[in-house]
């Protein structure tokens, strides 16, 4: 529930801050619509149906739509978790700063961490989606040096727009969230309307896909496009400090990414998958792109060039909130000195209010990310399930902290609670997580290399490993003098030392 306060003035959000040991160097220029759509453009309902529709309907046939309402289910929540989280400590960084304050240093350390390479990764995954379409638009073949060519192209964008200032990210994000709704809505309309070949009963029909093993395995790997596509809400959160009364409109905002985004996604799946003449055709490899050959025989050609540059708007507009999440979370860490480089990290653009550092770093490592796309043949699958998983690692550590704060006696003291409802939902949302965890790292592949068949969860441990290692060695978390685990009454301020009386926007190395 939302406390019926009147919304506090910017002096009072500054106090907020003041008492969670923090000043900040942003601007407060997102508004709740704003803020909401920097959460649906990264979760883009375009973005993720039109990057897995092809791959998961081969794997599950047209059942496969009904994973996104059990993961929009399971994902909503998360969002319910996370938003009482941020109502109470609305700092930018999200996952970072709330384990920081429910857990502590440590635990805080490696959830960022995870999330952050998630996230960087993630960023590739959106831009080297996004190279197909952008060649068709060009007119040219779409091939891996094309892609790359084109993934860059979009990084390169992105980062010139996060560059510009929170203003700019806002109305960006407020322009794809729009275009993005609209074309989705005209382009799903005029698919049920004219190019409609099945009834809904298909929804309930294999067309032979999973016979081999059994439909329940092929189910849960084509549901891999109901987990790709379920977050982008905790965005929201990682710019809490550039938006006027955080405390209310960021719960609200994820909220409203959860169910409009969600809404958008299965409107969207829903009209493709009626309109694929041949499913046959799908499952058996002979159409590998029924998403293009759905919008040429709906559109034509001029036609589809329109609903092309719709598509590449809400590319953009995720790749360029996504970057914008990243510098956030990395510029969080910086702040409180808990990663190399923090000094250079945590410096502003005077005007533009932004780390242009930590957006770098969002640039170029998904754009190597991208070149070492080169060299495999399936890039794009493996680098969306390497990503997924992180982020939904990310989110449950957090889930967890949040459980175990709240098992110790935490409650949430924002302007957004669950009242009774918190513990059953958290361990519901810890319930679900976990099982969306085991499903993206179960291997399905017993054919393939062993390498391959376990890539996921092998590359998940090759992170967390990386992690450790660094935790171990460089002990981040004896830097700076934040507060951490005082979400639990009696727990440590600060890990074992008082925090500073004096809020700060900048920690020593």
């Amino acid at each position: 529930m939302t406390r019926p306060d009147a919304n506090p003035a910017p002096d009072a959000d500054a106090a907020r801050l003041a008492a969670l040991g923090y000043t900040s160097e942003f601007r407060r220029d997102m508004s709740l619509w704003a803020n909401f759509s920097l959460g649906f453009t990264y979760l883009s309902p375009v973005v993720g149906i039109y990057t897995l529709f092809a791959v998961s309907l081969a794997l599950g046939g047209p059942p496969m739509f009904w994973s996104l309402a059990v993961v929009g289910a399971g994902q909503f929540l998360v969002a319910l978790v996370f938003g009482e989280i941020v109502s109470q400590y609305p700092l930018a960084g999200g996952v970072y700063p709330w384990a920081r304050r429910l857990w502590g240093r440590r635990w805080a350390w490696m959830t960022g961490w995870v999330y952050l390479v998630a996230l960087l990764v993630t960023i590739a995954s959106v831009s080297y989606g996004a190279g197909p379409f952008l060649a068709r638009l060009l007119g040219f073949e779409a091939g891996p040096a094309s892609t790359t060519g084109c993934a860059l192209a979009v990084i390169a964008v992105a980062l010139a727009l996060n560059l510009a200032g929170t203003k700019w990210l806002a109305w960006a994000a407020i322009i794809g969230f729009s275009a993005e709704l609209l074309g989705a809505l005209v382009v799903g309309g005029w698919l049920l309307i004219a190019e409609r070949h099945h009834g809904l009963g298909v929804l309930f029909d294999a067309f032979g896909a999973g016979s081999g093993s059994g439909y329940l395995g092929a189910f849960l790997a084509a549901g891999l496009i109901g987990i790709f596509q379920y977050y982008g809400f905790e965005a929201c959160g990682d710019v809490a400090e550039e938006v006027p009364d955080p405390t209310r409109r960021i719960p609200k905002a994820m909220r409203m990414t959860i169910y409009i985004g969600g809404a958008a996604a299965m409107f969207v799946c829903l009209a493709l998958l009626l309109a694929v003449e041949d499913y046959g055709a799908v499952i058996g490899g002979a159409d590998t792109d029924p998403v293009t050959t759905v919008l040429t025989e709906a559109f034509g050609p001029v036609g589809m060039k329109v609903v092309l540059g719709i598509v590449l708007i809400s590319f953009v507009s995720c790749a360029l909130s996504l970057q914008a999440a990243a510098s956030r979370l990395l510029y969080s860490y910086a702040r409180d000195g808990m990663i190399a480089g923090s000094r250079l990290l945590r410096t502003f653009l005077p005007h533009r209010h932004v780390p242009p550092y930590t957006l770098a770093v969002a640039a170029a490592v998904p754009a190597l990310v991208v070149l070492c796309s080169l060299l495999s043949t399936d890039a794009l699958t493996k680098i969306i399930s390497f990503a997924t998983l992180g982020i939904y690692l990310g989110f449950q550590m957090v889930v967890l902290a949040a459980l175990r704060a709240r098992l110790k006696g935490w409650r949430p003291s924002g302007a957004f609670t669950l009242g009774r409802w918190g513990l059953p939902v958290t361990i519901g949302a810890l319930v679900y997580g976990v099982l969306a965890i085991a499903t993206m790292a179960w291997p399905r592949t017993p054919e393939a290399p062993w390498y391959d068949d376990y890539i996921v969860a092998l590359s998940g441990a090759v992170v967390i490993g990386l992690g450790v290692l660094y935790l171990v060695t460089a002990r981040p978390y004896e830097r700076g003098d934040a507060p951490a685990g005082d979400a639990v009454p009696g727990g440590p301020a600060a890990a074992g030392t008082a925090p500073s009386s004096e809020p700060s926007t900048r920690r020593r190395p």
